[in-house]
């Protein structure tokens, strides 16, 4: 029985609809995720086609139909048209030339199963027509949809050794789409783990985040040191730590806090800031990702004791990550905004003391007092101030 793409709101827009005259239905198809998750149901978040034209080829019409376009990947074959409701990558029919696990040497191509053969997952091997929506499925993708199941398209060592990358990949999309694990991919990812240590770190903190930002990664991140993968990224986190990602998981759970991917990455790290950092540097993570797992990472057991002084103290984001990996309520810091301190340096120079660092210190030791009283009014700090200047 032929299978068809449900029609979505996405594959009625006017936009797809005039890229789709532009190229020709017969030589454009729907591919990848958009295709897979429009037929679980899900929200397709990007729309991804693949056509038989080169690069130039779409360039050269889509401007003559008024279709702006950008070379994001034109070594590869993919162009991304430009629409106001959602840009779409369109990327010629490739097969594989050579691969040495990091990067493949393409040739173009005129058939569909070529460019199937060489992706990673049958459950992302689906093309649809643009205009008839029946689904071209070359590998069992349907069936492995319809069983939970995430499967490498043909021999699991093989699509591995092409991209090591696909290792995490698998992870992954097996915690978002499966239900269970394949004995041979999961053979093959444990079999191969050692490779990644040849990839990009760039991409494999990409790949981790958004394996850590999905609702609830803790059993696989489990499975993936039970099977030495984790090790091979991540050396720094252990079981105590493995078992705390899944701690802090049931703590957002609780307090009906979003997944963060940040956060998650801070409970499975020692609360070391020279191993935050270390991690931070090794996978090239931003600054402020760096500044908030060396925030996280000086966790304190006091942490619960004041919460509202502790968002105050290191800001409230970093707040939040502490109590809720210390398992500590967050409930009084949710939706409340730091009070400004009412007291300025001026106030402490025009009571007779002279300019200078005495005024800081004076400064800090009452900032210090009114967040330990739970920031009081300015009567309360006026009467601070009285007691420090007396005591000098």
């Amino acid at each position: 029985m032929t299978a068809h793409l449900p029609k979505a709101e996405w594959t009625q827009r006017a936009s797809l609809a005039k890229l789709v005259e532009t190229l020709g239905a017969d030589d454009i198809r729907w591919v990848g995720g958009c295709v897979r998750d429009t037929m679980l149901d899900y929200r397709a978040h990007d729309i991804d086609a693949a056509t038989r034209h080169l690069p130039a080829t779409v360039i050269d019409r889509c401007k003559d139909a008024g279709i702006r376009t950008i070379p994001t990947g034109i070594d590869h074959g993919t162009v991304t048209a430009i629409f106001d409701d959602g840009n779409v990558e369109i990327t010629t029919l490739r097969r594989d030339v050579a691969t040495d696990g990091r990067r493949a040497t393409i040739a173009f191509s005129h058939e569909w199963k070529d460019d199937a053969a060489r992706r990673d997952f049958t459950i992302n091997a689906l093309y649809a027509h643009p205009e008839t929506l029946e689904i071209s499925d070359y590998f069992g993708g349907l069936a492995d949809l319809s069983a939970r199941r995430v499967r490498f398209i043909g021999d699991a060592k093989t699509r591995i050794q092409e991209d090591h990358l696909r290792i995490l990949r698998y992870f992954r999309f097996t915690t978002r789409f499966g239900d269970g694990w394949d004995e041979e991919a999961t053979a093959a990812c444990s079999a191969l783990a050692p490779t990644l240590k040849g990839l990009s770190r760039e991409r494999v903190g990409w790949e981790m985040q958004n394996l850590l930002a999905l609702p609830d990664p803790s059993a696989t991140i489990a499975k993936m040191r039970a099977l030495g993968v984790l090790q091979e990224v991540l050396p720094e986190c252990g079981r105590r730590e493995v078992d705390q990602l899944g701690r802090l998981i049931e703590a957002e759970r609780a307090s009906d806090i979003e997944p963060d991917a940040m956060r998650r990455m801070a409970a499975l790290l020692p609360a070391v800031p020279p191993v935050a950092e270390a991690v931070s540097a090794r996978l090239r993570l931003s600054r402020s990702q760096r500044d908030r797992l060396m925030c996280v990472a000086r966790r304190d057991a006091r942490d619960g004791d004041r919460p509202r002084g502790l968002a105050y103290d290191v800001g409230k984001d970093c707040a939040l990550d502490r109590l809720l990996i210390a398992g500590k309520d967050p409930s009084s810091i949710l939706g409340w905004e730091a009070p400004r301190f009412p007291l300025k340096g001026g106030e402490i120079v025009a009571r007779g003391v002279g300019k200078g660092p005495e005024v800081a210190r004076i400064l800090q030791r009452i900032e210090k007092r009114w967040v330990d009283e739970q920031f009081p009014p300015r009567t309360r700090v006026e009467e601070l101030l009285d007691e420090e200047l007396a005591a000098r």
